[in-house]
C-alpha cells in the first residue's frame, strides 16, 4: 500500500491561500481518477479539485471554511502502489457564485466485507408516568397562576418542595432552553433554540468586501429625486417596437448610456483609488459592474466598455451576464474590472439606500424604485412618475460639490431622454 498527497493548487492570481467550500469526499470514502474531492475558493473563482489516482480517503485538511495555504496538504489518498504526491492536479473554474457544480463521479463499489456482528440494543429504560388526569399536583395558589400565565401543564412538572410539592423553581426549570411546555398559553409555543452557522465562501467573501469598503472609504451619499416620465414613456415605445431578438428594455440600459455621458464631462469618477499606493486611476473605458443578487449571494458581473454600446447592446449584454452570473457560468473575467457599479433593487429599491462603494472604485450609483407622485408644476400638482438616485463616493477624491454635479447631470440626461441619443 502506498500514500498518494494532493495539494493545495497553485491558481495564479497571486494568492497565497484558498477556502475550501466544499468537501464531495469524507474520510473512509473510495475514489477514482478524475472524481471531484473537493472545491476550494479564491478571491475570484471557485475551483474543483479532482482526485488524479484511484484510492481510499484516510485524512482531510481541514472543514468547511478554513483557509489553506497554497501547496499545503489538501487530501492524502491511500492507493494500491507507493505513488508519491501530486505535482500537480487538472482544475477547473467557476466564478463564486457557486450556483452550478459538475455532477461528480459516483464512486467505484467498495469491495464487499462481512456482515458486521450484530450489536445487542439495550431495554428501554422505563420512563416515569405522568400523573393521572384526576390527580391534582400539589402547588400553592401563585404556583399555579405563574404556571397558567408561562403556559405550563402542572402533571408535567417535576416537584422538589415538600410532600411532593411544586415549587416555582421547579416550574422555572421545566422552562429551561431545550423544554417546550405541551401546553402553551393562547396556543403559541416558546422556541428557544439556536443556531450557528459559519460564515462560509462567497457569503465570507462579500463579508470582507463590505467591510474592507465600509472601514477604508469614507463614503458621502447624495440622495435626487428624478422625474422618470418621459423616460418611462420612451421605454415603453422602444419595447413595443423592439425587432425580434431585441431584449427588454429595463431602465438600466438607459442609466448606463446617461453614465457615459456624464463621465465624459466628469472622468475623476469613473476611476479606482490604491489608497495603500496613493495613487488614483482613471479610466478612458467605462465598465460598468452592476450588481446583481444570485443563489449564492451578490456578484457584480461587469459590462465592458459601455462607452461602445448602444441602448440595445448594453440591454443585451447586461442580460447575459447577469443570466451567466446567477446559472454559475460566469467567468472571472466577467466578474472583475468594473470602473464603477450600478446598484439596483428594482420594485424592492425602497425610497431611499446608501449603498457601499465597490472597493476600490470611487463612485456607486444607487437605484430606487419608480413610483407615481403628485408634482407641483408651477400651477397645480400633476402625477409623475418619480426616482431617487441614492449615489455614494469616495469623499477622499470626489467631493460633495462635484458629486452633486454629476448626479445633476444624470438627472438631466434622464428627464430629458433625448440627450442621451445625441452624439458629441
Amino acid at each position: 500500500m502506498g500514500e498518494f498527497i494532493i495539494k493545495m493548487p497553485d491558481v495564479g492570481e497571486g494568492v497565497a491561500e484558498a477556502e475550501i467550500v466544499e468537501w464531495h469526499v469524507k474520510t473512509g470514502d473510495p475514489v477514482r481518477e478524475d472524481m471531484v474531492i473537493a472545491a476550494v475558493m479564491t478571491d475570484k473563482a471557485t475551483v474543483e479539485i479532482p482526485s488524479p489516482v484511484r484510492g481510499i480517503v484516510i485524512w482531510l485538511a481541514g472543514e468547511v471554511g478554513d483557509r489553506i495555504a497554497v501547496k499545503a496538504p489538501l487530501v492524502r489518498i491511500e492507493t494500491a502502489g507507493d505513488i508519491g504526491e501530486a505535482q500537480s492536479v487538472r482544475i477547473s473554474q467557476t466564478p463564486t457564485t457557486e450556483a452550478t457544480r459538475a455532477e461528480t463521479a459516483k464512486p467505484a463499489p467498495p469491495t464487499p466485507t462481512p456482515a458486521p456482528t450484530p450489536v445487542p440494543v439495550p431495554a428501554p429504560v422505563p420512563v416515569p408516568a405522568a400523573p393521572a388526569p384526576a390527580e391534582r399536583p400539589l402547588a400553592a395558589p401563585s404556583v399555579r397562576l405563574f404556571a397558567r400565565e408561562s403556559g405550563v401543564d402542572l402533571r408535567q412538572v417535576q416537584a422538589t418542595g415538600p410532600a411532593g410539592r411544586i415549587l416555582r423553581e421547579d416550574i422555572e426549570q421545566f422552562l429551561t432552553p431545550g423544554t417546550v411546555p405541551a401546553a402553551v398559553k393562547n396556543g403559541f409555543a416558546r422556541k428557544t433554540a439556536t443556531e450557528e452557522i459559519k460564515l462560509t465562501g462567497l457569503r465570507r467573501r462579500i463579508a470582507e468586501k463590505m467591510v474592507l469598503s465600509a472601514s477604508r472609504i469614507p463614503h458621502i451619499t447624495y440622495v435626487e429625486e428624478v422625474d422618470m416620465t418621459a423616460l418611462e414613456e420612451l421605454r415603453a415605445t422602444m419595447n413595443g417596437d423592439r425587432r425580434e431578438g431585441h431584449p427588454k428594455l429595463t431602465v438600466l440600459p438607459f442609466l448606463m448610456r446617461a453614465l457615459v455621458k456624464a463621465i465624459y464631462e466628469q472622468p475623476d469618477v469613473n476611476a479606482t483609488f490604491d489608497d495603500d499606493a496613493g495613487i488614483i486611476t482613471r479610466y478612458s473605458a467605462v465598465h460598468i459592474g452592476i450588481a446583481t443578487q444570485t443563489p449564492a449571494g451578490l456578484t457584480v458581473p461587469v459590462v465592458r466598455h459601455a462607452e461602445a454600446r448602444g441602448i440595445w447592446d448594453c440591454a443585451a449584454e447586461m442580460n447575459r451576464l447577469a443570466e451567466a452570473a446567477r446559472s454559475g457560468t460566469a467567468t472571472r473575467d466577467e466578474l472583475s474590472g468594473s470602473t464603477i457599479t450600478i446598484s439596483s433593487l428594482g420594485p424592492l429599491g425602497g425610497i431611499v439606500s446608501t449603498p457601499i462603494i465597490n472597493h476600490p472604485e470611487v463612485a456607486i450609483i444607487g437605484v430606487n424604485k419608480i413610483a407615481t407622485r403628485p408634482v407641483w408644476d408651477g400651477a397645480q400638482f400633476v402625477p409623475r412618475k418619480m426616482m431617487n438616485l441614492s449615489s455614494s463616493f469616495d469623499h477622499r477624491i470626489i467631493d460633495g460639490w462635484d458629486a452633486a454635479n454629476f448626479v445633476q447631470r444624470i438627472r438631466t440626461l434622464i428627464e430629458t431622454p433625448a440627450l442621451i441619443f445625441i452624439e458629441g
